[in-house]
């Protein structure tokens, strides 16, 4: 699951029918400068600014204005970039048109066992979360579209009468479709508005988590994802998953500062089999990896490479079960390499390495990777008949 900032989102729905507020997102005064020339809305309205980042209570930290002519437009965006709110440095701003209104809506979608939840409230914003009783949920089984009878009751449960009623059904429809269609886990409109003008429903705002390992199927996400541990993603980070994208299986790598034990595992069961183990006999760990699916070699390759490049490493844990279809040999191939490469660039000077696997052509592998000791570097190879946390206890000298 993967986070999209607010711009992005609201892209989407937009995309399926959802009204939103006009937009500009900017990473310097003078971008937005040049922006209000050319768009009559940003000229002569009234406008929203906020910091376009994965973070939270923005208003309470002095990071959402509202109200604002361009020129205070201007001076918010100056005001807000550069600014550090814990680990996060505001880089980007989102300007957007103040859309007037009275009252302000909930709807949602979410990703359940069964299939999804339409949610539901005639409250909205901050009054929601006081109000949860007033959610009323509409369940939808798997492969299964909601009817617009049944959206429109679950408006009237939710307190919406009349003809909002039926805008209400409609906005959730639109909202169902995107989730739906762009293999989204949760979308989240808070709030929904009436505009005064006309009428219509608009997005304020928006929450969306998309499934990540569903981006091949989608060609126009050309959005970044917003990094799940409320830090910008490293360049190494955005390598992989670039990788990630364009490869049968998957690649993954999340860099974690300070540690001495660095992750390269098969399969996302051994990853946390591992770092778990790693972490309860005491040790540091550097990173989170895994490789799964039967990526190609070069795809291994290139994650090889990130984990070789974390700085401090003392262990480099190569770990898996019994893989099932994943081709050992293969896989072995493109870590191989990254590793060769490297050594040949100095990056694994005092850095043991430890094997454990099994799977088809284990056996040609795990030979393979032996036979690194005679090019010189410091490794322990072993089989299925390991244990699988025992090379963690070998690595941190508990055994």
């Amino acid at each position: 699951m993967a986070k999209v900032l607010e711009g992005p989102g609201m892209g989407l729905m937009k995309k399926w029918g959802i009204s939103v507020p006009n937009y500009v997102i900017v990473s310097s005064a003078e971008q937005f400068e040049q922006l209000a020339k050319a768009h009559d809305w940003i000229r002569k309205g009234k406008l929203v600014a906020k910091a376009h980042e994965a973070l939270g209570s923005r208003f309470k930290l002095g990071l959402v204005k509202v109200g604002l002519d361009a020129a205070g437009a201007k001076a918010a965006v100056r005001g807000m970039l550069g600014r550090q709110v814990g680990s996060i440095t505001v880089s980007q701003v989102i300007v957007s048109e103040m859309v007037p209104h009275k009252e302000e809506y909930y709807v949602a979608v979410k990703s359940t066992r069964e299939g999804a939840e339409i949610l539901a409230a005639n409250c909205g914003g901050i009054e929601v979360e006081s109000n949860w009783d007033r959610v009323k949920k509409l369940r939808v089984e798997v492969g299964e579209t909601p009817s617009s009878d049944a959206l429109e009751k679950l408006a009237k449960e939710a307190g919406f009468t009349k003809e909002l009623a039926r805008k209400i059904a409609g906005f959730a429809g639109k909202l169902f479709a995107c989730f739906d269609n762009e293999d989204a886990q949760y979308l989240e409109v808070n709030p929904v508005v009436a505009r005064e003008s006309d009428g219509e429903l608009v997005a304020l705002d928006a929450v969306t988590l998309l499934d990540a390992d569903a981006k091949f199927r989608h060609s126009d996400w050309d959005f970044l994802f917003a990094a799940e541990f409320g830090r910008a993603y490293t360049k190494n980070e955005l390598e992989v998953m670039g990788v990630d994208s364009k490869i049968k299986g998957s690649v993954k790598f999340i860099e974690i500062p300070g540690g001495d034990t660095a992750m390269l595992p098969a399969g996302g069961g051994a990853s946390v089999y591992y770092s778990d183990a790693v972490v309860a006999r005491g040790g540091k760990l550097a990173n989170y990896a895994e490789y799964s699916g039967d990526p190609p070699d070069w795809a291994v390759e290139v994650l090889t490479e990130k984990v070789c490049s974390l700085p401090g490493i003392k262990n480099i844990i190569v770990g898996g079960a019994i893989a099932n279809f994943t081709d050992v040999k293969k896989t072995f191939g493109g870590i191989i390499a990254g590793f060769r490469k490297a050594k040949a660039e100095g990056k694994l000077n005092g850095v043991k390495i430890w094997v454990r696997r099994g799977g088809p052509r284990e056996k040609e592998g795990l030979d393979a990777m032996r036979a690194l000791r005679e090019e010189g570097f410091d490794i322990h190879v072993y089989d299925r008949h390991t244990p699988l946390t025992d090379i963690a206890d070998m690595a941190l000298q508990k055994k």
